[in-house]
């Protein structure tokens, strides 16, 4: 069974690991190329377009950021749906409005092209470990041939119906609630910052309490090491929260406090921050309470013959 994954970012390039460890046959696509070189060390091979990745998959599993690339990945020059055969099987992973992924379906099963809406979450770490939580959706025989590629990815698979959007719509849910809790886990921290608390002791007893949150665990650890390394940006969720924020008004449901959380991660990103790591809204609060964050470990100095010869031993 052929597989093919595009978009090999920090999820997309963890769920095509996970893919080739499963044994299946792997072809992958990014525009980066140093993200097609990381997939080729692991084994999978690269196309040079998302229409030579689609050629004879079995699945197409795109990994993108939201539904125009998704959009885009398919159907514009070059695309991969044209290359798709009858019966194969499209994995929409992006997070998206519940109406544009039933729009994605339409428009591929015109085409005799099977379509799951199958949002994920658990980050860079569990799709590397195929230990994701897949939300999905779609018809029972799209479930049964994309079945190898879904188990070697997720961990708990969630089949939500038969109508695609029922998985964009859970996953909408799920990011109201993480990016609510990345901005209360920012703002926590850095009170306690403010009332003279050590960071670090506020992390060890709140991870303990009643308090603590998935988010709080996950991402304050980022904050303590001053390491702003995007592993989920903040502009993604200046996105997702949007999302939110759109279907809200669209369904006449008030949301006041994810409206209260997308501001954060705004401003956040307004301030120079919306490519960094989404625990930078800590960072944000700091800077309009004037307190200081720990900063990240010094890097060693390479100048000298010492360093060089410690760079060497690493090497």
């Amino acid at each position: 069974m052929k597989c093919s994954v595009v978009g090999l970012g920090s999820m997309g390039l963890g769920m095509a690991k996970s893919l080739l460890w499963a044994g299946l046959q792997t072809t992958g696509y990014d525009l980066d190329p140093a993200a097609l070189k990381a997939f080729e060390e692991l084994g999978g091979r690269a196309a040079m377009s998302p229409g030579e990745a689609a050629e004879g998959a079995a699945v197409l599993v795109i990994a993108v950021v939201n539904a125009q690339q998704t959009e885009s990945v398919l159907f514009e020059t070059g695309g991969g749906a044209l290359s798709l055969s009858a019966g194969s099987v499209v994995l929409s992973c992006a997070t998206m409005a519940p109406a544009e992924a039933r729009g994605l379906a339409a428009r591929l099963e015109a085409l005799g092209i099977l379509f799951l809406d199958a949002p994920v979450s658990g980050g860079p770490v569990k799709a590397a470990d195929g230990a994701l939580t897949i939300m999905a959706s779609g018809s029972p025989a799209a479930f049964e041939r994309a079945r190898p590629c879904l188990e070697a990815m997720g961990e708990t698979i969630y089949e939500l119906g038969e109508t695609p959007g029922a998985g964009s719509a859970m996953k909408v849910v799920n990011q109201l609630l993480a990016g609510v809790h990345i901005a209360a886990a920012s703002e926590a921290l850095t009170f306690g910052k403010r009332m003279g608390l050590d960071v670090d002791t506020v992390y060890e007893v709140i991870t303990g309490a009643a308090g603590n949150s998935w988010m709080f665990e996950n991402r304050m650890p980022h904050v303590l090491a001053g390491d702003y390394a995007p592993k989920s940006a903040v502009d993604i969720f200046v996105k997702d929260l949007g999302i939110v924020s759109d279907i809200a008004r669209s369904e006449r449901f008030p949301v006041p406090v994810a409206s209260a959380a997308l501001q954060m991660f705004l401003m956040t990103s307004a301030a120079g921050m919306g490519k960094d790591d989404d625990s930078s809204v800590a960072r944000l609060y700091a800077q309009i309470a004037g307190l200081d964050l720990p900063q990240p470990a010094p890097t060693p100095d390479l100048s000298d013959d010492d360093a060089t010869v410690r760079r060497d031993n690493v090497a």
